[in-house]
């Protein structure tokens, strides 16, 4: 990790406070690691030194898990869980395949959401939306007409929006993760 670790005593902001308290069940979560979801919980400890930052990215969270969202739930957890592998970030990649997992998807499907995502085990639009989140990634939104078009005219305006927004956040995770090396990812 590259960046300091704010503790519990040196907490001061409320969001940061709310925060702790709510993850890491009142104990300082610098001395006592661990989330719920399995992980150290250090992105927290450090986007803290920022209280800004911090409401601004849970502000980002709530957004994407709005029930307001025309965006499919399972469609968006294939698109973060994609970004995810393809931009090299364990952090990103493991919090959504846990994610899918609650969606009920099978191991195999999340499997080959890393390894093959276009496997006839998707539907075409879930393949468009993998081929989507990776031209995100490689190609820094450069996406094709063929990728985009299809995607679009099935998903409409409003959740294709939705589905750009969110994956291009979590792109900023990943990379955000990889380079204060929090959470694993270095």
């Amino acid at each position: 990790m590259r960046l300091h670790q704010v503790t519990r005593a040196e907490a001061t902001s409320p969001v940061v406070t709310m925060i702790y308290d709510h993850l890491f069940e009142g104990r300082c979560p610098v001395e006592q690691p661990g989330t719920a979801t399995g992980t150290n919980g250090d992105w927290w400890t450090v986007f803290a030194n920022s209280p800004d930052v911090l409401e601004h990215a849970v502000k980002g969270f709530l957004l994407y898990q709005s029930p307001d969202r025309e965006l499919p739930p399972l469609l968006r957890e294939l698109a973060q869980t994609r970004i995810g592998f393809a931009a090299g970030s364990g952090f990103v990649s493991s919090q959504h395949v846990l994610a899918l997992r609650n969606l009920g998807e099978t191991e195999e499907r999340i499997k080959a959401v890393e390894t093959d995502p276009t496997s006839e085990l998707f539907t075409s639009t879930e393949q468009h939306l993998l081929r989507f989140a990776d031209h995100l990634v490689h190609d820094h939104g450069s996406v094709p007409d063929e990728v985009f078009e299809p995607l679009s005219k099935e998903l409409g305006d409003v959740a294709m929006l939705e589905l750009t927004y969110i994956a291009a956040m979590y792109l900023m995770q990943a990379v955000m993760s990889k380079a204060l090396r929090t959470e694993g990812d270095a």
